[in-house]
């Protein structure tokens, strides 16, 4: 039970660095340009990740030039994910990119858990689950309200 809670704290502990990753290259990307920002997020990323592989790696039965080549498209995903956010981030802010994320993300999860793909085990959908995403649109629905009503007060400001 103990390494259950582990692994949620972490995963919120990683849900905490998106949002501020996701704050500080949405800046860097409006100030050098979203590839720019992109790419030394990656190069960063590159380095510390060839470091940990090289010294903390374990042997795994499969490499990555014998494992299923599409798992290795996953890494395409990264790129698009890094890409959206930088663009989106200081057009309609961290929050709003953030629930909209977490929204697609929990939706297609829902999805990949029910039919079970990419040879993930089957989870069907439960009123729970689709209470989850009812809840999702109510949350993307608040945030972009609260959004429109800053801006709409902000103009209003900007008249006077």
């Amino acid at each position: 039970m103990m390494t259950v809670f582990f692994a949620i704290f972490m995963l919120v502990l990683g849900g905490i660095a998106l949002s501020v990753q996701s704050s500080i290259n949405g800046r860097l990307g409006h100030n050098v340009g979203v590839i720019a920002s992109a790419w030394l997020t990656f190069v960063i990323g590159f380095a510390i990740s060839f470091l940990l592989f090289f010294f903390f790696e374990s042997n795994h039965e499969v490499s990555l030039f014998s494992a299923p080549k599409w798992q290795l498209s996953g890494a395409l995903f990264g790129v698009t994910y890094m890409l959206i956010v930088v663009f989106a981030v200081p057009k309609i802010g961290i929050a709003a990119a953030t629930v909209c994320t977490i929204s697609g993300q929990l939706i297609m999860s829902l999805l990949i858990d029910h039919f079970g793909w990419l040879e993930n085990k089957i989870i069907p959908l439960d009123d729970y689950r689709y209470f989850a995403i009812l809840l999702l649109v109510a949350a993307v629905t608040m945030i972009y309200l609260s959004n429109k009503r800053i801006d709409k007060k902000e103009q209003q400001v900007l008249s006077d």
